[in-house]
């Protein structure tokens, strides 16, 4: 009998991995299997375009325009929405769902990505509001009328792509964050303090080194108190303060290692697992591009990197194959729009301990930047602002070229 092969998880990353699976001539059946109602869909634009879009739009209408196109190798793979996984018993090898039936397997995958995490603290619950699924972005599109109070915790990508969206949006936009200037972590002292002079010369304002202490309102949001004791008037609050990984469906399954999404070898084999995959957001594996550190890697080319891997080795495994030895070297890849300036990212810049300058001027980013990030001289990543697409290809290939595999 063919093996069965259950992919926890209908979003990018699962839909990938059924691809790649049946692409690898994995010809027994596939479920994957998503908490969420939809098809798998593109989350990026959920913070910009889909957000910003015109006029009334449905759930429906608004998955229509990010859905992802299904390749034809994916027609017989059954896709069981609305239906999450609640537990795993990896020695039996049954999934238990939400509706109350089980579901056997052969090889699994883990796909289930990441939830946003929450601020831990009391009051209304009204007009707060996170980002990550359809439904959170049609809640929010009706609250950013113009010249509503916004404040957005967290000045990660997520929380400046949203703050500028709102701001086109007519909404008056402040952004809290602890840590410092935006995006800081990955950009670096130098340019996220210039990419926050560029933010707030176009109106949004910055709390930066700030903390929210409370939240007020009564039925509803109606300010934000900070731990300086500064009250911000707000009718709306979008709680930007990164995610969690949803790894609680594996819970209890000895072995495994979910610290911190789902520990894997450099071939995505889940650690103290038989025939099981992770992929996406929740696999934590060391990349011998940097070094031999198990991370997890919140980057869009993420996803369809490990699926390709993830699904080369299980359909190895299942027949009884030893699996590609050839080290897995994916070059992380990000971008993001926010105002009129576009990001793309290369590799690893959070890893860097030096940024060097090679192009522009960061107090006019709007005509183009290019940073390289370097960790013990070695070159860990690119950061291009406003450069051409034809420049951000030959950035990819120059840095594949330069990071040696360790």
């Amino acid at each position: 009998m063919p093996a069965r092969i259950a992919v926890v998880g209908a979003s990018l990353a699962g839909l990938r991995t059924a691809e790649q699976l049946r692409a690898a001539g994995h010809t027994g059946p596939i479920t994957v299997l998503g908490d969420e109602p939809h098809l798998p869909y593109n989350r990026p634009p959920l913070s910009k375009e889909t957000l910003a879009a015109p006029g009334e739009r449905s759930t429906e209408q608004l998955h229509a325009s990010v859905a992802f196109r299904r390749r034809a190798l994916v027609d017989d793979v059954d896709f069981r929405l609305g239906r999450a996984v609640t537990a795993a018993d990896l020695e039996q090898r049954r999934l238990t769902l939400s509706d109350g039936t089980d579901l056997g397997f052969d090889g699994l995958v883990a796909a289930t990505g990441l939830r946003p995490r929450r601020l831990p603290l009391p009051g209304p619950t009204a007009g707060r509001y996170v980002l990550r699924t359809l439904e959170d972005c049609v809640a929010l599109r009706g609250a950013l009328r113009p010249e509503a109070r916004v404040v957005v915790v967290g000045a990660g990508f997520v929380g400046c792509e949203v703050a500028a969206t709102a701001l086109r949006l007519g909404c008056r936009v402040g952004v809290i964050e602890p840590a410092g200037a935006p995006m800081s972590r990955v950009l670096g002292a130098e340019l996220a303090r210039a990419v926050q002079r560029h933010h707030e010369a176009a109106g949004i304002r910055f709390h930066t080194g700030r903390c929210v202490a409370g939240i007020l309102g009564r039925d509803r949001v109606s300010a934000v108190d900070l731990d300086d004791g500064t009250t911000l008037g707000a009718d709306v609050v979008i709680e930007a303060v990164g995610s969690l990984p949803n790894t609680e469906w594996l819970a209890g399954n000895p072995g495994l290692d979910l610290g911190d999404g789902i520990l894997c070898d450099n071939l995505l084999r889940a650690a103290g697992a038989d025939r099981m995959v992770a992929v996406g957001d929740i696999a934590r594996f060391p990349n011998p591009l940097f070094d031999d550190l198990p991370r997890r890697v919140e980057h869009w080319s993420i996803p369809a990197d490990t699926a390709k891997r993830a699904a080369a080795t299980l359909t190895a495994q299942l027949a009884g194959r030893e699996p590609d030895p050839a080290p897995f070297t994916p070059v992380p890849s990000f971008w993001s729009d926010q105002l009129d300036l576009r990001f793309q990212s290369f590799g690893s810049p959070a890893l860097a301990d030096e940024v060097r300058w090679h192009e522009g001027d960061p107090d006019h980013l709007a005509g183009g930047v290019l940073a390289t990030y370097h960790r013990r001289s070695a070159h860990v990543g690119t950061v291009a602002i406003n450069l051409p697409p034809a420049r951000q290809r030959e950035l990819r290939e120059a840095f594949t070229a330069l990071v040696p595999a360790a």
